[in-house]
């Protein structure tokens, strides 16, 4: 098993993670709570301690105010580099 992270830090992101790891808060909070996987179930499928996870969930709920401020910045940044995708409806054979 993995070495726990000790702490939430934002040293490799954008967006709060566990301190070592490219694993963010925000996606684990989206595989527990939004897709409803089991924290044991999302520490083993991502080698973590399920302490990291109780961790994350503990951070993103300890601090809401940040955590939206942070969706926000990610939908702006997927809408403002949508048109540098192509819509498979759009392709032609």
């Amino acid at each position: 098993m993995s070495q726990v992270a000790r702490r939430i830090v934002r040293e490799l992101h954008d967006e709060p993670h566990l301190e070592g790891r490219r694993t963010t808060v925000r996606f684990i909070k989206t595989q527990v709570e939004d897709r409803g996987l089991d924290p044991r179930t999302v520490a083993d499928r991502h080698d973590l301690d399920v302490a990291d996870v109780y961790r994350a969930l503990t951070y993103y709920h300890d601090n809401r105010e940040e955590m939206r401020t942070v969706e926000r910045e990610r939908e702006a940044a997927v809408e403002d580099h949508r048109n540098l995708t192509t819509d498979p409806d759009d392709v032609r054979d």
